[in-house]
């Protein structure tokens, strides 16, 4: 392609509403186009790279067995409500009504749409297994949308759903799935982690996510080089602390006056922190136009309650759970703000994490203003209505598996795989027959990758202050031909038999014909960041040009017929990812 009839616009300043390398390099590489908040247009050199990342998921996944339909974004309410999922996935689920006052959605997912198309056709033991998927447009009603593509409202997501007779079958479906992400993500450049995570609104038994490591992901690991394991924050088990053997000491009122956190009532009291038990106090919304019950939880005082751990505990959707207002939870269980624990509270849902099962004579709230109990104890003065580990796992804290101190680091969540089981094969009554012509449900998988998230993730890892360092596989054009002066007839004519070769040969070349001032073209050429750069200047006439990769600093003088060989050899070596892989 030549770029004086390309629709290419780049920009020299930073858009003021690009918080992150990879927004602030499409935009300005004119590469997408922001329609409103979380809504964004591709352009000709954004979509092809949007294209690549496609094909490549759909290399891998027809590799694996895959094979590829397309439903539509449009889902009637009542598959929602059949699953379960109408109330669940929250204020997300972006919902819209037709003229005959009919509800639908605009699907962020397809688990209800491909359960039902399987359950119309499948009634043999002898039909499964099999694994459908789609790539397609997805919407979600994010309340925030920020970061360009890392979470926007409308984007692009490979789903894909397996079917299976038993656990055994739904295990060898993961594994391929596993497998067949790590070649999608090996071949797009892309350095990254797949660990254990919460199922969140999709559900099922087992998750792993796929992140891509990067400082401005939003998903927080914890890893740990002893023993491999690795989750993300959400998901991360925590250990409890062996407690010490005590007598449990007769309780007692202390006067803690201004003493509302852990910090000031451990300070006023010359307690460790470990010693105290921390109130949080939450309102519980558990169906659609149901009032809030409330629940009282409770951790130790220099410890952090993971919120999706307690999310999982109570049984409700994340977006159900919410900060209680003090005077009316005070109105109804006799909780105190500042003061609250977990002894003489009434009408609520008492929720207490594992490690203070075992604690002795601890300290805690009085439920009554200025007032603290001392040598609080589990079991003998207050009990639970569910116990669970609540903790959140923060770098430096025990490995959950063999004790070593945990390491941290962020990603962004490029894909993720699901054990959904019958979820919702039960819920949607999607069975087989077996042998003997019993009925039995359909075990079932999901597994998603975030196509233009892929995008944005591959710019957040490769660029540098100058711009965008594709890596080949993944790159608009291959190579970027500058010519120096356009009105110079040898430069011309080189320029262009390197552009015919070069096209000839399999390679996508860019050839800057543009007449622009030569420092303008080389900007631009680093800003987009194809792989090579040829750049045809005053020793055309000696048939030499200068030869440079984007991810170098220095170029080589070399010949015409020499750059080209180069050129198709890196390109034919790297197009499937090789010079990125992932080293084991």
């Amino acid at each position: 392609m030549k770029a004086s009839r390309m629709y290419m616009h780049t920009l020299r300043e930073v858009p003021a509403e690009a918080e992150i390398a990879s927004h602030v390099l499409l935009l300005r590489c004119g590469m997408i186009r922001k329609l409103v908040s979380g809504v964004y247009g591709f352009l000709p050199l954004g979509y092809r790279s949007l294209r690549k990342i496609e094909q490549i998921v759909r290399e891998e996944m027809d590799a694996a067995g895959g094979q590829e339909i397309l439903m539509s974004a449009v889902q009637p309410a009542e598959l929602w409500q059949e699953s379960g999922r109408w109330y669940a996935y929250g204020p997300e689920l972006w919902r819209l009504k037709d003229r005959h006052e009919r509800e639908f959605c605009l699907g962020p997912t397809h688990e209800e749409v491909f359960t039902d198309t399987v359950r119309q056709n499948i009634s043999s033991y002898r039909q499964l297994p099999f694994n459908l998927y789609q790539i397609q447009t997805k919407y979600r009603d994010e309340a925030r949308p920020r970061f360009g593509l890392i979470r926007s409202r409308e984007f692009i997501m490979k789903d894909a759903y397996s079917f299976d007779l038993d656990e055994d079958g739904l295990s060898k479906s993961y594994q391929e799935m596993y497998e067949a992400y790590e070649k999608v993500f090996d071949r797009c450049g892309l350095e990254y982690r797949a660990v254990e995570a919460d199922t969140g609104a999709i559900g099922g038994s087992n998750s792993h996510e796929f992140c891509a490591l990067s400082e401005v992901g939003e998903s927080e690991i914890l890893y740990c080089d002893a023993c491999g394991m690795a989750a993300t924050a959400e998901r991360a088990a925590f250990r409890d602390e062996p407690m010490p053997a005590e007598d449990e000491l007769p309780i007692k009122e202390v006067e803690t006056p201004d003493s509302k956190t852990i910090e000031a009532v451990a300070t006023y009291l010359g307690l460790p922190q470990d010693k105290t038990i921390k109130a949080l106090l939450f309102s519980v919304y558990r169906g659609e136009g149901v009032g809030p019950d409330y629940a009282a939880v409770f951790v130790r005082g220099d410890r952090q309650l993971n919120m999706t751990k307690l999310v999982n505990a109570l049984g409700v959707p994340e977006f159900a759970v919410e900060f209680a207002d003090e005077e009316a939870m005070h109105e109804a269980t006799g909780s105190v703000g500042g003061y609250t624990g977990p002894v003489g509270l009434h009408d609520c849902t008492i929720v207490v994490d594992s490690e203070l099962i075992e604690a002795k004579n601890m300290c805690a709230g009085a439920c009554k203003e200025g007032y603290h109990l001392l040598n609080v104890n589990y079991g003998r003065d207050y009990k639970a209505d569910i116990i669970a580990d609540l903790k959140l796992l923060q770098e430096g804290d025990p490995c959950p598996v063999c004790g070593t101190p945990v390491k941290a680091a962020r990603g962004i969540e490029v894909g993720q795989v699901f054990k959904l089981g019958t979820k919702y094969s039960e819920s949607m009554g999607a069975y087989y027959k077996d042998e003997n012509m019993e009925d039995r449900l359909i075990v079932m998988g999901c597994y998603g990758i975030g196509v233009t998230r892929t995008l944005a993730a591959v710019v957040e890892q490769h660029h540098d202050e100058d711009g965008i360092i594709w890596p080949v596989s993944v790159a608009p054009y291959h190579a970027m031909i500058v010519l120096v002066n356009g009105r110079d007839a040898e430069q011309t004519a080189l320029a262009e038999s390197l552009y015919a070769e070069l096209t000839n040969a399999g390679v996508e070349v860019c050839l800057d014909d543009r007449a622009e001032r030569p420092g303008v073209k080389f900007k631009d050429a680093d800003l987009l960041g194809f792989p090579v750069r040829i750049t045809v200047g005053k020793k055309a006439t000696d048939g030499l040009v200068e030869w440079k990769l984007r991810r170098e600093k220095d170029f080589v003088e070399l010949s015409a017929e020499d750059a080209i060989a180069r050129t198709v050899e890196l390109i034919r070596n790297e197009e499937r990812g090789s010079k990125w892989q992932r080293k084991s």
